[in-house]
């Protein structure tokens, strides 16, 4: 059977969709191509690059009709660094591209009914007044490269470390140091590690700004547990960077993809730094999730508070707490708040976190959502509204279930994914629950990557 495309060949296309990593889709004889780089309602001319057995991957000659959405990136190594996606397009085509992005996989994947007057109502996502220099935390990785060292984002589909001096969508304090480090390490010969021997020093650079408090932690992840020349970094960073609270060495001993190995000393400082969402006073540690969109997050958490409909008399529970951020803002309106998380440091940062905003209806418990929660049902405590808020690969089948035994009136779901998102509100139709509006909210401008937060009725 002859093949729709040859590879090496060169054709015309028109771009009449985006995939879900941004790039344009167009068809030839009814074929699908991607093509990074392309716009919806663009012709170009491409050269086949790679064939699969039911798509291709293409490549921009020349762009023959432009659209009117196409922009100058900003940073001039866009093209080559994995770290966004988006910055050649309009903001409003990204937000547009973000909702589209969240009714493709409901349609697709959940199967639901996604139309105007029917079905899921799918809101506008809810952007940003200025979409750059948004994001409060940036870890990047350490290498070896032809001129020295490379600290920058992976490559595409690579761990190839493209080098950089500064990033538009992170804080302009995280450039700063990353300077600082570079020359440190340059003067003093320190490693950097190195993914296939596993020999080196430097692994990957933390650094994290709280927005209202303007404290700043560094952490340096290194593959040994002894540092060389210590004392000159320390005095590097405090002399050059207002705001410094805490410089931290994390260990990762192991030859894996985690950035954080489980050890951290406090070199320079205090263990942690304090940010504010809303009113909220937070402590942040090394190992800490807390979101890096601080503006986004304040309003992401008052839609979860929206859709919780509390009245003060509601027992609430939190999967996926993490530090106690979405369960203290619960807090406000329920009677009770029990928050659940794996990682033992979050936990404790969540019970000071609420100690220090005098919240004392918040309970926090270590553990694994699939097993806490059902233990907690099992113990005769049953909530009347469920917050869940869990990592990519979504919500584990047997927390969903315990949950729709529990029969809560109201779910609350946030989701960083919404394929896996899709499959769990389908999941949760099937047990009862009733999908009623999803509201997505743009937390990583520039990028593929789309926040939202649903409401579910039993």
């Amino acid at each position: 059977m002859e093949k729709a495309v040859q590879k090496n060949e060169e054709y015309t296309i028109t771009i009449d969709g985006m995939g879900y990593e941004g790039e344009g889709v167009g068809r030839i004889n009814g074929f699908t191509i991607f093509i990074p780089g392309a716009i919806v309602n663009e012709k170009v001319r491409i050269k086949i690059v790679k064939i699969n057995k039911n798509f291709a991957f293409g490549k921009i000659i020349e762009i023959i009709e432009e659209s009117k959405d196409r922009l100058k990136a900003k940073c001039n190594i866009y093209k080559r660094c994995g770290g966004c996606q988006l910055q050649h397009i309009s903001y409003n085509l990204q937000l547009n591209f973000k909702k589209t992005r969240v009714i493709d996989c409901l349609k697709k994947i959940g199967k639901f009914n996604v139309e105007e007057d029917s079905g899921i109502d799918v809101l506008d996502t809810i952007g940003m007044k200025n979409p750059w220099r948004y994001r409060n935390k940036v870890q990047l990785p350490v290498g070896s490269g032809k001129e020295g060292i490379n600290i920058g984002f992976y490559a595409k589909r690579s761990h190839e470390i493209i080098d950089m001096d500064s990033c538009c969508i992170q804080d302009r304090t995280a450039d700063k140091v990353i300077k600082i480090i570079r020359n440190w390490m340059s003067e003093y010969n320190i490693e950097p590690y190195d993914e296939k021997s596993g020999k080196g020093i430097v692994r990957h650079i933390m650094v994290r700004r709280a927005f209202s408090t303007d404290e700043v932690m560094v952490v340096i992840i290194t593959a040994v547990s002894r540092l060389p020349f210590k004392s000159e970094i320390i005095e590097l960073i405090t002399k050059n960077i207002c705001g410094v609270k805490s410089i931290v060495q994390n260990i990762n001993s192991k030859k894996t993809n985690t950035v954080l190995g489980g050890k951290c000393i406090t070199l320079w400082g205090e263990e942690s730094i304090h940010d504010y969402i809303g009113k909220f006073k937070f402590r942040i540690s090394p190992l800490s999730f807390f979101q890096v969109n601080p503006v986004q997050t304040e309003i992401l958490y008052n839609k979860v508070l929206e859709y919780a409909e509390l009245t003060g008399n509601e027992i609430v529970f939190d999967a996926y707490c993490g530090t106690g951020t979405i369960s203290l803002f619960l807090s406000q309106r329920a009677k009770k708040v029990y928050g659940v998380e794996i990682v033992e440091q979050a936990i404790e940062n969540a019970r000071l976190n609420a100690a220090e905003n005098g919240i004392d209806n918040a309970e926090f418990i270590i553990g694994k959502s699939e097993v806490a929660i059902p233990s907690l049902i099992d113990d005769g405590i049953e909530a009347d509204v469920v917050v869940v808020d869990p990592p990519r690969k979504g919500c584990e089948r047997v927390l969903l279930d315990a949950i729709a035994r529990m029969k809560p009136k109201r779910i609350v779901y946030v989701s960083c994914n919404p394929s896996t998102l899709a499959r769990d509100l389908k999941i949760l139709e099937e047990l009862g629950y009733s999908t009623k509006e999803v509201q997505p909210v743009d937390m990583f401008c520039q990028t593929a990557h789309v926040e939202c937060v649903v409401a579910l009725n039993a």
